[in-house]
């Protein structure tokens, strides 16, 4: 008798349940098997998985080996014997290297070269000497703190081709512009909110006294801006020629009463606005001006401060030229297109007096730190820290009694028109009824307010 084929998976599956010992009855013996069958199935899977586990810790394990092994010969290497990269470094002849005569500088020469006096120096290294330190490598020496700081004066100071610098410091020409860039980083982010603050306590009272002096009362420095030329930038260059042709960048500074007396200059710096820009476009985007239009007073220091006169409170301000927008805590002269009574007159000459430390302190800054009078090749997005960490090394050396040398006041414009800074544009639209109040209060009650 022939089998029948639907009876065929029943004999595996009888053997099955037989050989495991399984009560099953021989009806359920193809559920049986298909169940073996993926029980199998997964069992080879885990098998495989884990010998491919298996193999890739071993591989794994010999590139540690060979890495590790690799590593602690090169290290063997470089302790047996020292690198010699002809790719790296450049042979430069020791007669050129200014760094190493200057270490038999006198004091009158060292300040000759760096514009600062050793101890100055000193001090600058000790302030960010760890900032511009670099980490020694199998392949160089680094340039040490002291004449990496050294290259950047010079460049200050000078602001000489590259190329030039490069060759008095026995330095590469890319080596110049990093060293510039960073000891300028490291003097900005380090020392300008130290060193750069608008006066408070004791200073204020200081400086409100000084300028009360000079015959102006309640006021806490001046205001004012210059224009530091730079080469035509590759984006957006008619933006930053400026009233007389030249591309420049703008400077606003307010500048305290220490200028007399050569000590701390600058307050407040805000630099890098393009040279078409007016200066009331300039303050109305500083920090200074939303420190002041913030305030619920509107005042720019504390109001306490303030003195009455005739009903009229008269707040701690500063003083601009004519190119400023009058607010209270910012006064400038009458214009001169106007009728103006004596009284009239002799405020605006008084308040031009005293404004007249900002231009002093602009004199100083750019004598000393010569980059600031002439087009440089940097940047013109490093510009505004190029600005800001000349501004705090004068600070620096103005608190050092660090004096200024007469040759360095220079004349600012060579010749003809070239580099001179752009005339004054009287600042439209002032119509600021508060800020006139004070103002006329403060003119006809000059002498009365100044005996407080």
């Amino acid at each position: 008798m022939e089998a029948n084929p639907e009876d065929e998976p029943a004999l595996p599956a009888a053997v099955l349940c037989s050989g495991l010992g399984l009560g099953v009855p021989p009806v359920f013996g193809e559920q049986m098997l298909e169940l073996y069958r993926v029980l199998t199935a997964a069992l080879r899977r885990r098998r495989e998985r884990e010998m491919m586990e298996r193999e890739r810790r071993r591989r794994q394990y010999l590139r540690r080996r060979r890495a590790f092994l690799l590593s602690s010969i090169a290290a063997a290497l470089s302790l047996l014997s020292s690198t010699s990269r002809l790719v790296w470094v450049r042979t430069r002849s020791t007669g050129q290297n200014l760094w190493e005569a200057a270490e038999a500088f006198d004091d009158e020469e060292w300040k000759a070269q760096f514009r600062v006096s050793r101890a100055t120096f000193d001090y600058l290294v000790e302030l960010i000497g760890s900032a511009i330190k670099r980490r020694r490598t199998n392949y160089r020496v680094p340039i040490e703190p002291r004449r990496r700081l050294a290259i950047a004066l010079w460049w200050f100071a000078r602001s000489g081709e590259y190329r030039s610098i490069a060759d008095m410091f026995c330095v590469g020409i890319a080596t110049v512009c990093v060293i510039v860039r960073q000891v300028s980083s490291a003097i900005v982010e380090r020392l300008f909110h130290r060193f750069v603050s608008l006066p408070s306590g004791p200073r204020l009272d200081d400086t409100l006294r000084a300028f009360k002096d000079r015959c102006y009362p309640q006021c806490a420095g001046a205001i004012g801006g210059t224009h530091i030329p730079i080469a035509p930038p590759r984006d957006n260059p008619d933006h930053y020629i400026n009233k007389r042709g030249w591309h420049s960048v703008i400077l606003q500074a307010v500048v305290d009463h220490n200028v007399w007396c050569f000590c701390r200059s600058f307050t407040d710096v805000y630099a890098g606005w393009p040279g078409s820009s007016s200066s009331a476009a300039v303050l109305s985007s500083s920090d200074l001006y939303l420190k002041a239009e913030d305030r619920p007073d509107g005042y720019l220091f504390p109001r306490e401060r303030s003195i009455l006169s005739e009903g009229v409170e008269v707040p701690v301000h500063l003083v601009g030229d004519a190119s400023f927008p009058l607010r209270p805590w910012l006064m400038k002269g009458y214009s001169e297109e106007q009728q103006l009574s004596p009284e009239q007159r002799r405020f605006t000459y008084t308040l031009s007096s005293a404004r007249s430390v900002v231009d002093t302190a602009f004199t100083r800054l750019k004598g000393r730190w010569r980059c600031l009078l002439k087009k440089s090749d940097i940047d013109v997005s490093m510009m505004p820290r190029i600005v800001a960490a000349c501004c705090v090394l004068h600070n620096i050396c103005e608190l050092q009694g660090d004096g200024f040398l007469p040759e360095w006041n220079v004349e600012m414009a060579p010749s003809g028109s070239y580099l001179r800074q752009p005339e004054v544009e009287p600042c439209e639209g002032d119509s600021y009824c508060s800020a006139e109040v004070i103002r006329d209060t403060i003119t006809y009650n000059l002498l009365t307010i100044l005996q407080y």
